[in-house]
């Protein structure tokens, strides 16, 4: 007997219980997960850990990338395409831009290849610094470095 979706009487109770079935493992790994908090916690409160031990994938704000990298940005560009907030530290200046989308980011960086230059990019995300700033903060951050040949005539080489 066919029930008013199309399917035979009882078949969307076995696949819920299939579905139940194959998540069990998963739930029960999650839920009774080690316990064990490691080195990086602290006392009383949520581990100290960097975006990258974390495996942060998600695109973050321009204050928690700053946040992690011991900065409160100011923002200096807030448009539907980009948000940019600078950050003046002692270890140096940088920008920290954030996109809506990945492919507005690779936009920026075909755009920025024009003037050349080293970036820290992330998922929606480029940190614009000195190449020494960069790698201070990657080990934060996470991130690949990018260098990007500017186009037009290069300084002549020494003899």
């Amino acid at each position: 007997m066919r029930n008013r979706g199309g399917g035979t009487r009882g078949g969307g109770a076995r696949r819920g219980v299939a579905l139940v079935a194959g998540l069990a493992p998963l739930l029960l790994a999650t839920a009774c997960g080690g316990g064990d908090a490691g080195p990086a916690a602290a006392p009383g409160g949520p581990p100290k850990v960097s975006a990258a031990e974390a495996g942060v994938v998600a695109p973050a704000k321009v204050e928690v990338i700053a946040g992690l990298t011991g900065c409160e940005a100011r923002i200096r560009t807030e448009a539907d395409e980009l948000r940019e907030g600078v950050c003046r530290t002692k270890r140096g200046d940088y920008l920290v831009t954030t996109f809506p989308e990945e492919r507005l980011k690779r936009d920026w960086l075909d755009a920025a290849a024009v003037y050349g230059g080293t970036y820290l990019v992330g998922t929606r995300w480029v940190v614009s610094a000195e190449p020494a700033v960069l790698e201070r903060l990657r080990p934060r951050l996470g991130g690949s470095i990018e260098h990007l040949r500017g186009i037009g005539p290069s300084a002549p080489a020494s003899p």
